[in-house]
């Protein structure tokens, strides 16, 4: 079967531990991206040295993409990464995300023309950080301990082929488990940089791609992340978000005028 040259670009910042079972569950992917880009959102030395502890023994290029902490600005990041990349299709996580191993191939395997794909999340419970951070655990299924949601690591490829595809934004849409021809990202400018701090960013991004006539899939039975928990993210901007996110509904608005294009020679 074929499949689109691709680039994994994991979001992170300030968080070595989580990054490091994120980067460990790439390696265990029976299918690689051509190179994965690491969206560094201002982290400290720390992150830095842990990337570079990687580069030596990673399968594909390994690219960290850092700039200047100055709050959250996952938008920027994002689109400075993507500027980056080399190859056709977009898979994005963040850096709180375990990856099953069939994670890359799923994805890939349902690229579409005229689609973009998004997956759900299982989630990883507080209390058992402790032993997941000491044991260095990549590998779940239905039974194991330690995770909520737990049906959704059910994977069954033959369903997700049989999906259907969202004509309208889907409740169930998460930036950190998202895929997205590259061509077409460039033909809305990206992500939407207004947006500064969380919340809002994946939505705004996709109401342009359905905006401009692609269509989404769910990728269920399929894709399968586990998220590591952690504390809520400061919702401080939010109003602001959803001001701009509302803006490109009631306008329909095909592109963003401060986005990616910045970035690209």
């Amino acid at each position: 079967m074929f499949h689109p040259t691709s680039s994994l670009i994991i979001s992170t910042y300030n968080w070595p531990e989580a990054l490091e079972l994120s980067l460990l569950s790439v390696m265990n992917q029976k299918l690689m991206p051509n190179e994965v880009i690491i969206a560094d959102d201002g982290s400290t030395e720390e992150t830095k040295q842990l990337i570079e502890s990687f580069q030596n023994k990673f399968p594909v290029p390994l690219i960290h993409i850092w700039h200047e902490d100055k709050g959250f600005h996952k938008a920027i990041i994002i689109n400075k990464a993507v500027a980056t990349s080399k190859f056709d299709y977009i898979i994005q996580v963040d850096g709180d995300i375990i990856m099953d191993s069939h994670f890359v191939n799923d994805h890939l395997m349902h690229a579409k023309k005229g689609v973009f794909l998004f997956g759900s999340r299982v989630n990883i419970k507080k209390s058992f950080l402790s032993k997941l951070f000491k044991k260095k655990i990549i590998k779940f299924n239905l039974f194991s301990v330690g995770i909520n949601k737990r049906f959704r690591t059910i994977r069954i490829p033959l369903f997700t082929t049989y999906s259907k595809e969202y004509q309208k934004i889907s409740s169930k849409l998460r930036g950190c488990n998202l895929s997205f021809w590259k061509k077409d990202f460039i033909k809305i400018n990206g992500y939407n940089e207004l947006f500064l701090g969380w919340g809002g960013e994946d939505y705004e991004l996709c109401i342009r791609l359905y905006n401009n006539g692609i269509v989404g899939k769910r990728l269920k039975f399929a894709a399968v992340i586990y998220h590591i928990f952690h504390p809520e993210s400061s919702k401080d901007n939010v109003a602001n978000n959803w001001a701009v996110q509302c803006e490109s509904i009631e306008n329909k608005c095909l592109f963003t005028a401060d986005g990616i294009d910045k970035y690209l020679k």
